[in-house]
């Protein structure tokens, strides 16, 4: 009973150890779950720097919106797959657009960042 219990603790502690102790993403992604956008896969890539698209129809457009209202990203597309590298966007909040004639999907993209680095002090 005490090796099923040890096995049932590590196997339950283990992942959210790794969650707790994991560095900071570098980016997060809100999906549009409208029905409408259902055609649209949008996710980002296992290191979650890049965002990854990909559609039955073309994909027309892709904008992105940052905090200040500013547009970063403003490419035409014209294909059923593109990639996009996060690392050239500000750090904050971006509204991502893609175009899909007649239909305009909507979801948010929050970058991070690196993991912080360390500030060194200088002693005289």
């Amino acid at each position: 009973m005490k090796k099923y219990l040890l096995v049932f603790s590590i196997a339950f502690l283990n992942p959210l150890l790794q969650n707790l102790l994991a560095q900071e993403d570098f980016a997060i992604i809100k999906k549009n779950i409208n029905i409408d956008a259902s055609g649209l896969y949008h996710n980002l890539n296992k290191t979650k720097d890049t965002l990854i698209l990909k559609s039955d129809t073309k994909i027309n457009y892709v904008y992105s919106i940052n905090e200040n209202q500013e547009r970063e990203i403003d490419n035409y597309v014209d294909s059923k797959t593109y990639k996009l590298s996060l690392h050239n966007l500000s750090k904050g909040k971006h509204v991502f657009v893609v175009r899909q004639s007649p239909v305009l999907i909507v979801f948010v993209i929050r970058i991070f960042g690196n993991s912080p680095t360390l500030a060194s002090i200088d002693e005289e």
